[in-house]
């Protein structure tokens, strides 16, 4: 347990990013034959699609950077992903006055890197594999000197995210089953971190895209699976296609999570129409994939009275929100 991040290191992260990110609410959603009345059961989401740059990622960057010291704030940072990190990283490095650098995968949604730019920071352009652009940014640290902030592999980003879990506690203090995406595994291994050590008997469940389980496969299998990128590409949900979970972050998954669930392409997209109805939230195909598994996959999940999905963010292009919404 030595390694795995303490409810005193999230605590403190979380009074460290009050400043920066949001205490985002938990907003109830009726989905008709699942949870509301005579259902025994009732559901909330956990809007980190209300956070300033519209996704969890705000945590995690806000609690690495500010730790940063001058000297290291001087020399900039650099981080590679596919938009809801960068934007958290542009946004973060912009209030402390940092230089920001982002390695950006060639099919990332022109939202998320319009949105990157606007920000402040400069883009790289890189193919699609995980290991491409981890690559590349490790070259401009060798030639500049930039300060890696990780996209999800790190203990100090794991704490920021945790800091999500630390408020559904604190919100819902009896709460029995929390879900939340997972792709590198940042959040689900810091929700569940702050969920299991405040809640013990709460159950914490991963979700992924079918054509991105590589985390469902590392649990099944005990070791870290990695699957190429020509297949994690081909989900909707592009916040979700890295290719392997991080290493600190399955150690917290294998310490704290009970179970990881894949859902379909269809099943993502009938999720975002059920959260618009239910709740008037605007999810993001990544942010819908927890909802996804209660919707679908109810013979998965153990029983519960009380559960939370959070809905990790809400930056999707308005032609394919458009598009979702008005499908049969």
């Amino acid at each position: 347990m030595a390694d795995l991040v303490s409810l005193e290191t999230i605590r403190a992260a979380a009074a460290r990013i009050a400043q920066i990110a949001v205490k985002t609410p938990l907003v109830e959603a009726a989905f008709p034959g699942l949870s509301g009345h005579g259902t025994g059961k009732q559901i909330w989401l956990k809007a980190e699609s209300l956070q300033p740059i519209g996704a969890f990622k705000m945590r995690g960057a806000a609690n690495k950077i500010l730790q940063l010291t001058p000297g290291e704030i001087a020399r900039g940072v650099i981080t590679y992903s596919s938009g809801n990190h960068a934007q958290a990283v542009a946004y973060v490095a912009r209030e402390v006055g940092a230089k920001a650098v982002i390695v950006m995968p060639s099919n990332a949604p022109a939202i998320k890197r319009a949105a990157t730019l606007a920000l402040g920071a400069e883009v790289v352009d890189v193919g699609l594999a995980s290991s491409e652009r981890l690559a590349v940014a490790e070259q401009l640290v060798r030639e500049h000197g930039y300060v890696v902030v990780p996209p999800y592999d790190d203990e100090q980003i794991i704490a920021g995210q945790a800091t999500c879990g630390l408020e559904i506690v604190e919100a819902l203090p009896d709460v029995d089953l929390v879900l939340t995406p997972v792709s590198g595994g940042g959040l689900l291994s810091g929700v569940a971190a702050a969920v299991k050590q405040l809640r013990p008997q709460a159950m914490v469940f991963g979700v992924e895209p079918e054509l991105a389980g590589d985390t469902a496969a590392s649990f099944r299998a005990g070791a870290i699976v990695e699957w190429p990128a020509e297949l994690t590409s081909r989900t909707i949900a592009d916040g979700l296609r890295t290719q392997s979970v991080g290493v600190r972050n399955f150690a917290h998954i294998q310490a704290f999570v009970d179970g990881i669930i894949t859902v379909t392409e269809k099943e993502i997209r009938a999720a975002m129409r059920a959260i618009v109805a239910a709740t008037r939230l605007v999810p993001e195909p990544s942010g819908a994939v927890a909802v996804a598994a209660l919707l679908f996959h109810a013979a998965e999940l153990p029983h519960y009275t009380k559960a939370v999905a959070v809905v990790s963010g809400g930056n999707v292009a308005p032609e394919l929100l458009a598009e979702v919404l008005t499908e049969a």
